[in-house]
């Protein structure tokens, strides 16, 4: 899940030693030589040269030079075949990934083709050997645990990747296996900047999970270290690795743990989720309804870190317990580093609860076990108490007096909540999300409020009629979500609402199907949505192991769900 770390309150800080002064290698005038002479010149007149990301060549169009802030227009004449060829006769073959490089640099050059396979545009992509970015993660990356680096495309996970095999080359065995040699760069020769490492490359993209064994089996590597594990093969490859006892440092694409879990084909690297069916014991004891997810299997990486930008990460220490805690919808508080201005890294302990109030809101949406609903309790009087009316109990009365006894939820004394078959950890994530004061009480006759689920409150057992004879207003809640938690909340501080964007209600309907169709449904028909929504909500259903399939044409095409 994203935390927007910037509003988190530190518990406590420490500083590690100063981290050392980066050294940056970048080779840019190997690159430079490589281009064509009037897009070199004007690259040669640019001060900002330090920024430069990469240059793009298209055909029929001016070259572009990409750089962190912004484009800049390299000349007033568009590309032609012969500035395409000039480039590619400079360079080494491209691979099947349509990936060429200059040899013992890391820049990478890419193509793009047309129908023909011709080549009608390259982005050439400026590589860097940042030393000393690894000073924020060392402790870890020499911990021996394997370890998974989450980021956005461009972000420096292949610059870590780099660093972490020089640094664990000085004592250890390493192997990379590079599949588009973005690692150690072009050419024979490894780039200097791995240090001791060894480097393997693959072929074929389609063959780097064989390469991954094959550098197990044929090598004896005590750490292996590999780029962008996108593939299905690959996450198997990865987890037969880690089972050998072999450190396998890593990286994919995505943002958050919470987006990977949620990955069809690359959540088996966190340990992968599967729908469990509890006894009816085992359900009143968690406080949970009696289809569940869980996690399939232990993660191949013990520890995952979600790189927000070089001098920016958040960690999580121990992949199970972050994985368990989001499928059972309880409060993250991961690890978050930061390289301050003095160049020292500070440790601190993110607390969601301290978010303002726009991104508490976001960050809710995000954390919860699923999307927002709205609020469909059973609030019959007397058994049931609607914020906001007396049903005639003084005690209803003395309960709206706490509720509008300030303005600000925060600021009012605790309510005294008695949970019956809800889960308790799940009422104090609502409330703290929401900065409603609660506090959970195992004495009916200390409690303001009862909370409970309509299944239970229809059997009608020996606490709720203790509640009922006690005047102790009842709040049903339709399901043990913290989405329905905080609804309860909601009304009962009156706390205004947040108005529901299109995505959250389609992920919303989209849960509800899904329990419909656990619950015996056969299927379950949604809404016509956009194609990323029914993406959503395609991977949703196949988290919880049903089937789903698109039907109808746009702008009316839906998903709809069945059971196996």
């Amino acid at each position: 899940m994203e935390l927007e770390t910037e509003q988190v309150i530190v518990n406590a800080v420490t500083t590690t030693n100063e981290m050392d002064t980066l050294q940056i290698t970048d080779d840019l005038d190997v690159l430079l030589a490589v281009l064509p002479i009037r897009i070199s010149r004007a690259l040669d007149a640019v001060e900002r040269r330090s920024e430069l990301i990469e240059v793009v060549m298209d055909l029929g169009r001016l070259p572009e030079a990409r750089f962190d802030s912004g484009e800049l227009t390299l000349s007033d004449q568009e590309i032609t075949p012969a500035d395409l060829q000039y480039v590619i006769d400079r360079i080494g073959d491209f691979g099947a990934d349509n990936r060429a490089g200059i040899e013992r640099t890391l820049h990478r050059i890419s193509a793009i083709r047309n129908r023909r396979g011709d080549i009608i545009g390259l982005t050439c992509r400026v590589g860097r050997a940042v030393y000393g970015t690894i000073e924020i993660i060392r402790d870890i990356v020499l911990s021996d645990k394997s370890i998974l680096l989450l980021g956005r495309p461009g972000v420096g996970k292949t610059t870590l990747l780099r660093e972490a095999a020089r640094v664990r080359g000085d004592d250890r065995r390493v192997v990379i296996v590079d599949t588009s040699n973005e690692i150690a760069g072009d050419g024979d020769i490894p780039h200097p900047s791995i240090g001791r490492a060894r480097r393997m490359q693959v072929p074929l993209p389609d063959l780097q999970h064989e390469l991954m064994i094959e550098a197990v089996e044929n090598h004896m590597p005590e750490v292996i270290i590999i780029d962008e594990i996108g593939r299905e093969l690959e996450a198997v490859a990865a987890r037969t690795i880690a089972e050998r006892g072999v450190q396998l440092i890593g990286t994919a694409h995505g943002n958050t743990l919470e987006n990977l879990l949620m990955n069809p084909t690359l959540s088996d690297l966190v340990g992968g989720i599967e729908s469990v069916t509890l006894s009816d014991e085992e359900a009143r004891r968690r406080g949970t309804q009696k289809t569940v997810l869980e996690r399939k299997a232990p993660p191949t990486f013990e520890v995952l870190i979600e790189i927000k930008d070089r001098q920016h990460m958040v960690i999580h220490h121990s992949v199970s317990e972050a994985v368990d805690a989001l499928l059972r919808g309880w409060t993250l508080s991961p690890e978050v580093r930061r390289v301050n201005d003095d160049g020292n890294v500070e440790i601190a302990r993110s607390e969601p609860a301290e978010e303002n109030e726009e991104e508490g809101r976001h960050h809710r949406r995000r954390k919860r076990e699923e999307p927002r609903t709205a609020h469909n309790g059973s609030r019959s009087s007397p058994a049931s108490w609607n914020a906001g009316q007396s049903n005639g109990h003084g005690r209803s009365r003395e309960l709206a007096a706490v509720v509008s006894a300030a303005e600000e939820p925060s600021q009012r004394r605790p309510l005294r909540i008695y949970p019956y078959g809800i889960g308790q950890n799940r009422l104090r994530s609502a409330s703290k999300g929401l900065k409603a004061p609660i506090q959970i009480v195992d004495d009916l006759k200390q409690a303001d409020v009862m909370m409970t689920l309509k299944n239970y409150y229809r059997q009608q057992p020996q606490p709720i009629l203790d509640a009922e004879r006690r005047n102790v207003p009842v709040y049903i809640l339709r399901s043990n979500t913290i989405t329905q938690m905080e609804q309860a909340l909601i009304d009962i501080f009156k706390i205004p609402a947040e108005p529901e964007d299109a995505f959250s209600a389609a992920m919303r309907e989209t849960q509800e199907a899904i329990q419909q169709v656990l619950n015996g449904a056969s299927m379950a028909e949604l809404k016509p949505q956009a194609a990323n929504i029914r993406s959503q909500q395609h991977q949703l259903a196949r988290a919880a192991n049903l089937i789903s399939h698109s039907y109808g044409r746009e702008p009316n095409r839906r998903v709809r769900i069945f059971s196996q």
